[in-house]
């Protein structure tokens, strides 16, 4: 601060002495201050937000409370009528929403039919169409809109999203609020230039040309999304659809139906407020035998998938129907390769949030920890008080001053005798348990869903626990002799979403990076890479194919069309070449001519030759004269000035060369000869015509 008030200081006492030495320099100093200033304010101006008001509902609030279901699930209203809300139609599906975390019900909402989903595509596609040439300035006031909303509502945002997945805050803030508001400032910067025209090279043949690659709306998207993260998960594909011009139908997953509709309905909130039509956006919670009327329909152009193996591969089945393209995004069974030399007591807080940050339903989350012998004691031992000392249970509490819980609960106990058989069988196998290891009950809370943080060491890789997803807070620990077998424990499954590397030697970190097959990779730290949204983010294997996130993500919602034009539009055009045009005059000329055009692909050189003519009203035929150790280009001059050449002379120009005759313009040569420009003296009849151009004013095309 005082070197730049010093700086300030000394320029003020620079004009001082100017002024003082001539007074007729102050207008000029003032005009020019001011046009300093003004372009500064008006290329560093900020677009505003438009600001929008959509509270939190009140079952968001720490205070709300409401009765406990004695058996939570979905489809509680079936067994219990009293659970519909008032008027339910008795013809119509429902779901029931309810606190994972303290088995409260929340709500209970319509499950879509397919007639109802086919509607909602309908919506989307008429409200596309007044979208798709939208401006960047319309595109960015509605993520500067959401953005000024994400911040200012973030308790409200954090509160929905653990009352409806159970998650605790801290959770939240991490996945939900940082990750959201990361990729709507990377879409705010940097979206227009990455959806911006492309410019591509060229070759010889088209450097008469311009091409570039320009990425159009799809038109309407679907993305059917996992529960996990229901915030970000449902925000992050609509403001990327919506950026690229796409309308989109996200399909929420039926474990958060009542968060989704809300987090949903503020986008459209934003949308309204800032003079856009609301119908972008279109919402469906439905259950499985419905969701058909979706992946299915030929109005979709586009579907991102987030979640389960199975589910994955019948939604791209589903899509092949119609050729939909698809992004997946499946399970994973992310490894963390300790290496020899890491520094396990600093990293030992990272290992815990990679492993348990989210209750373990994390899809870049620490699966298997794969601990060098001579770090494996030390390791186990450090996590083993560290798991043994979390604390369970709900992050919404009545008494701010409670105590802080660090695990969540579990979406459901849907997969709890699942998981406790995948221990069970390790424990056969050899491995042991250290900490935990099954479901847990928690008196004050009868019916939540909570299964106790995990530790259990010993793992090998024939272990259905070593292989399998187990999408829960389980740190299974493997052990590696080096770190050859580190990495080929590592890639010892069918998933390769993300990984993790921990080391001191930097070299032997990166050879671990390349050797290892998945999508994502971080180097002393755990899943920062979709921290930064200007990464891509997918895996290989049966984690996936495709990406969402990045330039990658963001072009791949549009259509890439390439686009060839003339570089001197009207000017200089490419008729078919004479041994080319049908019918074709001579096969030997022809087969010559297109030898010709592979000797010009493998040009090595270009040599800049004179312009022995005066360019203007000229119109120019190019030839090929090929040898074994050179190819030139000769340009045939054909002028089209019908006036006398005396009469270019009297006026003082230079005269027009006769019509037809020839001059080497640019000489390309696989030989180090050099190449003079001097008028060619070759009349054979062999030489071949590459390219006809019309009238050229200029030839600049010519001097590349």
């Amino acid at each position: 601060m005082s070197l730049s008030l010093e700086v300030v200081h000394a320029a003020f006492e620079d004009i001082h002495i100017l002024l003082t030495r001539d007074e007729r320099l102050l207008p000029a100093l003032l005009i020019g201050l001011l046009t300093l200033a003004l372009t500064y304010i008006w290329f560093t101006r900020p677009e505003k937000p438009v600001r929008f008001h959509y509270p939190a509902p009140p079952q968001a609030s720490p205070s709300w409370s409401n009765r406990r279901l004695s058996s939570p699930s979905i489809t509680a209203h079936l067994s219990d009528s009293s659970l519909l809300p008032a008027g339910a139609d008795n013809t119509k599906e429902y779901i029931t929403c309810y606190d994972p975390a303290t088995a409260q019900h929340i709500d209970t909402v319509r499950a879509l039919s397919a007639e109802e989903i086919r509607e909602k595509v309908k919506k989307a596609r008429e409200a596309q169409r007044g979208w798709a040439g939208s401006s960047w300035e319309r595109r960015r006031r509605v993520m500067r809109g959401l953005l000024d909303w994400t911040v200012r509502e973030m308790d409200g945002l954090v509160r929905v999203a653990c009352r409806d997945t159970g998650k605790t805050k801290i959770d939240a803030s991490f996945g939900e609020i940082l990750t959201t508001a990361e990729k709507l400032r990377w879409l705010i910067v940097e979206g227009e230039k990455v959806l911006s025209p492309s410019p591509r090279a060229t070759n010889l043949l088209l450097s008469h040309k311009v091409s570039k690659v320009v990425y159009e709306p799809l038109g309407v998207a679907v993305a059917s999304v996992s529960w996990n993260y229901p915030a970000h998960n449902a925000l992050s594909p609509i403001i990327a659809s919506l950026f690229a011009g796409n309308s989109i139908v996200l399909k929420g997953s039926e474990l958060v139906a009542w968060s989704t509709a809300w987090y949903v309905g503020a986008v459209r909130a934003c949308l309204e407020a800032c003079g856009e039509d609301p119908e972008l956006v279109q919402l469906v919670i439905c259950y499985p035998d419905a969701v058909e009327a979706l992946t299915t329909s030929p109005d979709i152009d586009h579907i991102t998938f987030i979640g389960s193996e199975v589910v994955g591969k019948k939604v791209a089945l589903a899509a092949a129907q119609h050729l939909t393209p698809c992004t997946i995004e499946l399970g994973g069974k992310d490894p963390a390769i300790i290496l020899e030399g890491a520094n396990v007591k600093f990293f030992e807080a990272t290992f815990m949030r990679s492993a348990f940050q989210g209750g373990g339903q994390n899809c870049i989350g620490i699966e298997r920890f794969i601990v060098h012998a001579s770090l494996y004691d030390a390791f186990l031992s450090r996590m083993a008080s560290r798991v043994a000392a979390l604390r369970v249970g709900p992050s919404l509490l009545p008494d701010p001053d409670a105590p802080a819980a660090d695990v969540g609960a579990i979406i459901t106990d849907a997969r709890f005798d699942r998981l406790e058989q995948l221990v069970r069988e390790a424990v056969e196998g050899g491995a042991r348990v250290l900490v935990g290891g099954k479901r847990m009950v928690k008196e004050e809370w009868e019916g939540a869903h909570y299964f106790s943080p995990t530790l259990i060491v010993d793992v090998t890789p024939e272990m259905r626990i070593a292989q399998e997803e187990l999408f829960a807070p389980i740190m299974t620990v493997m052990h590696a002799t080096s770190t050859e077998h580190a990495i080929r424990l590592a890639n010892g499954t069918r998933y390769g979403l993300g990984a993790a590397v921990f080391g001191n030697d930097r070299e032997e970190c990166r050879r671990v990076v390349r050797e290892l097959r998945c999508g994502m990779v971080s180097v002393n730290d755990f899943g920062v890479f979709y921290l930064n949204q200007s990464m891509p983010f997918g895996g290989v294997g049966s984690s996936g194919y495709g990406r969402f996130g990045g330039p990658e993500g963001l072009r791949g919602l549009c259509n890439p069309k390439s686009v060839t034009e003339d570089r001197f539009f009207s000017l200089i055009r490419t008729p078919i070449p004479a041994p080319l045009d049908y019918p074709i005059p001579s096969a030997r000329k022809s087969w010559e001519f297109v030898k010709g055009l592979r000797g010009a692909e493998r040009s090595q050189r270009v040599f800049k030759g004179g312009l022995p003519f005066d360019p203007r009203s000229t119109f120019v035929q190019i030839h090929f004269l090929h040898s074994p150790n050179s190819l030139e280009l000769i340009c045939l001059l054909l002028t089209s000035d019908t006036r006398p050449r005396s009469q270019d002379a009297d006026q003082g120009q230079a005269p027009h060369p006769p019509l037809g005759s020839r001059a080497r313009l640019i000489v390309l040569s696989d030989s180090s000869s050099n190449a003079s420009s001097e008028e060619s003296q070759s009349d054979s009849d062999d030489e071949v015509v590459i390219i006809s151009f019309s009238r050229v004013g200029v030839l600049p095309f010519f001097l590349f």
